[in-house]
């Protein structure tokens, strides 16, 4: 009975220490939903009162009318959806020759890829600005593109050489003896089995690149093409943070991500779980 006791104890105390770490992990996109919903003079008198005694809507008003911002959200969807697909479509076909064709160098190349990420990506800001500017590529989607999959691909290929190591190599054989050819056993035997793992790849990739700040705010000079990193930091004057504005506009960004990744959250564990095991 004292053990039952104690351990119900130690249950009970597990689960104080964990909501109380919910609650404080919680606590800041708390405050930033709340602080939305403010008049000026709130924020401005008592930044720290947590809910308003007048909700207003003026600040929301103000970012999709006034300032354009949900025009930031759609060049972000478009910039960092279309770098996605391009770089899990091209890590798909290396990781799978890495694997399949050069499994012995498949250890080393994977360190060459990784090792790209070693340098800060302000290293490589003036090389690159000079390159997209003699290829008159600076202000394009595409020349941002070129430059979220330099660093895209490596990591994708790393991530899904993982997944391809999981797919017992007997089925591609099997396949193949009934007459399938290379490109259609990969597509169609190798890819649906490893699909949790490009769904988590797919994911962090785009969430590298919707995020990414220092080479959208260096190409991008247009305000029509600017992304939601650059259009928030636009909301930062040279004298007057408008605090209600840049909570209204984190809030656009911030709450679908979280229902979002809520939603999907059981292919991402499941997958990175899945590509762990070799």
């Amino acid at each position: 009975m004292r053990r039952v006791g104690q351990s119900r104890w130690g249950v009970a105390g597990v689960y104080a220490l964990l909501t109380v770490a919910s609650f404080i992990a919680v606590f800041p996109l708390l405050w930033v939903i709340t602080s939305s919903f403010k008049t000026s003079g709130e924020l401005a008198q008592n930044p720290l009162q947590l809910f308003s005694s007048s909700p207003t809507l003026e600040h929301y008003r103000k970012v999709v009318t006034e300032i354009g911002f949900l025009r930031n959200l759609k060049n972000s969807l478009l910039i960092a959806g279309c770098s996605t697909v391009i770089a899990v479509l091209v890590s798909l076909l290396g990781a799978y020759g890495i694997v399949r064709f050069f499994p012995r160098v498949g250890r080393q190349l994977t360190k060459l890829l990784i090792s790209t990420y070693m340098f800060p990506p302000i290293l490589l800001a003036i090389p690159y600005t000079v390159t997209m500017v003699k290829l008159g590529l600076m202000n394009s989607y595409v020349g941002l593109v070129i430059a979220y999959l330099s660093f895209s691909i490596p990591y994708a290929i790393w991530m899904l050489i993982g997944f391809f190591q999981t797919v017992p190599i007997g089925i591609e054989e099997a396949a193949a003896v009934d007459g399938a050819s290379r490109f259609r056993v990969f597509w169609q035997i190798s890819v649906p089995i490893i699909m949790p793992g490009i769904v988590a790849t797919a994911v962090y990739t785009f969430i590298n690149t919707f995020n990414e700040f220092l080479y959208a705010l260096l190409f991008i000079t247009d305000s029509d093409k600017m992304p939601v990193a650059v259009g928030l930091y636009s909301l930062q004057g040279s004298e007057v943070l408008d605090w209600g504005a840049m909570m209204a506009a984190s809030v656009i960004v911030i709450v679908p991500s979280v229902v979002f990744f809520m939603l999907i959250q059981k292919h991402i564990a499941g997958g990175l779980s899945e590509g762990s095991v070799k």
